[in-house]
């Protein structure tokens, strides 16, 4: 069921006019087929459609590659220039240690290039039993991979090197572990810094990690701080106002930056929901957003305002069906999404209605992806799902994989990169015989 509130649903031509606005928008940040360089890929969107990595796969069928990990960590793989980029945390229980690490493999081969140590952290935090200490997803960013592991340390890496260039420690009191990751813009790393004891945006110098601006978040009506934090990753976009705007997610609060300097822009409160972790989407001058926990809700708000805009510019709430970890997948005027317990879903932009619901099975927390004319959802079992696009879309496989998926796979070169619990992957359709 979806409650349209306070705007009137938007003209047809409004919706085409988006499209074209995001098409515009894609060709402008059109990038390389083989770099997928932070967490969902090149957009942030999970999207990869001129890509057409093959539909059926397992240990046995269309694998070129399959390498163990060391560790447990549910970062996503990043990838420039034929490396590919992990981090993973080396728990050691008797002596109360976990070593932090930046591992980097051949994106041809598997084969494991560079082990680099980047911290020891002694008696840790508990975290919860579904989180890793690696979590966040590096981001790449001209020659430099930047780590961020949370309270435990930011790192900025030489690719070419391995060296570290420069680190920070941020202290926040996370409460289950740390999971928001980071973004690189115009030579600023940002990070949201959604805590029990503190709640804030901060940008660092992506050359020196030297504070660039801080912006705190707003206040929040929470009996406790275990309602305040918050897992997102934020997201940029330019509205039509020619607006450049940083958008970030939060207990009770979508908040909108100016992503040179944290003026805010404009804030829209959802509720009270909290460990907020899907990444939101964007099309034209409409942002969608999972709310977090309690009751996860899918919200649809203009980003065209000022101040609080909380009763003027949201366009629909869905309020059943939603995830609380997974991001949404946006295309062609869908939206699609898993919630935790595996049901699918299929939502039309403009009015939230529920176009289609797919029972898949199992527990859900990686975000899917859309490459060529498939999504992919992978599960906690190990089961990857591949659909098709559309009012129509159906199950065409169910793949296998040994391990647990809780990282969001990348797509290059035509090629499936998929990270387990257990190892990483490289699937793909075979050459045509010469």
């Amino acid at each position: 069921m979806s409650i349209r509130c306070c705007l009137h649903p938007a003209p047809r031509w409004a919706g085409v006019c988006s499209i074209l606005l995001l098409a515009l928008l894609c060709e402008r940040f059109a990038v390389a087929s083989d770099t997928w360089p932070e967490f969902r890929g090149p957009r942030g969107d999970g999207i990869a459609v001129d890509q057409s990595p093959p539909i059926e796969f397992g240990d046995d069928k269309n694998l070129t590659w399959k390498t163990p990990l060391a560790g447990r960590a549910w970062s996503s793989p990043v990838i420039a220039d034929n490396v590919i980029w992990l981090t993973t945390a080396i728990e050691r229980s008797a002596e109360e240690v976990v070593e932090l690490k930046l591992l980097s493999l051949d994106a041809e081969t598997g084969e494991l290039r560079k082990t680099i140590d980047l911290s020891t952290v002694r008696a840790p935090d508990s975290i919860h039993a579904t989180n890793s200490y690696a979590s966040p997803t590096p981001v790449i960013d001209n020659q430099s991979v930047y780590c961020h592991f949370g309270t435990y340390g930011t790192f900025c890496v030489d690719r070419s090197s391995g060296q570290v260039v420069w680190q920070r420690t941020l202290p926040l009191e996370h409460g289950v572990g740390p999971g928001s990751s980071p973004i690189v813009h115009e030579g600023r790393l940002i990070l949201i810094q959604d805590g029990m004891d503190q709640q804030y945006v901060t940008a660092l110098a992506a050359d020196t990690g030297q504070d660039v601006w801080t912006k705190q978040r707003p206040p929040m009506e929470a009996p406790t701080g275990d309602q305040k934090k918050a897992y997102c990753t934020p997201v940029i976009v330019t509205d039509s106002l020619g607006r450049e705007q940083l958008l970030c997610m939060g207990s009770q609060w979508m908040v909108s930056y100016d992503a040179e300097n944290g003026e805010e822009y404009w804030r829209l409160y959802h509720g009270k929901g909290y460990s907020v972790v899907p990444r939101p989407v964007v099309l034209g001058d409409v942002v969608f957003f999972a709310t977090g926990f309690n009751t996860p809700e899918l919200w649809a708000g203009r980003i065209d305002g000022e101040g609080d805009v909380t009763s003027t510019h949201v366009q629909w709430a869905v309020k059943k069906g939603i995830p609380s970890k997974s991001s949404p997948v946006l295309h062609d005027g869908l939206l699609y999404l898993v919630d935790d317990n595996g049901v699918a879903s299929c939502f039309d932009t403009q009015t939230g209605d529920r176009v289609w619901k797919k029972r898949l099975g199992g527990k859900f927390s990686a975000s899917p992806i859309l490459a060529g004319n498939h999504l992919y959802f992978g599960n906690h079992e190990g089961e990857v799902f591949v659909l098709t696009l559309g009012d129509d879309s159906e199950v065409v496989t169910t793949n296998q994989v040994e391990g647990q998926i809780m990282a969001s796979p990348a797509v290059i070169d035509n090629a499936l990169i998929l990270r387990t619990d257990e190892a990483i992957y490289r699937f793909e359709n075979p050459s045509p015989a010469s």
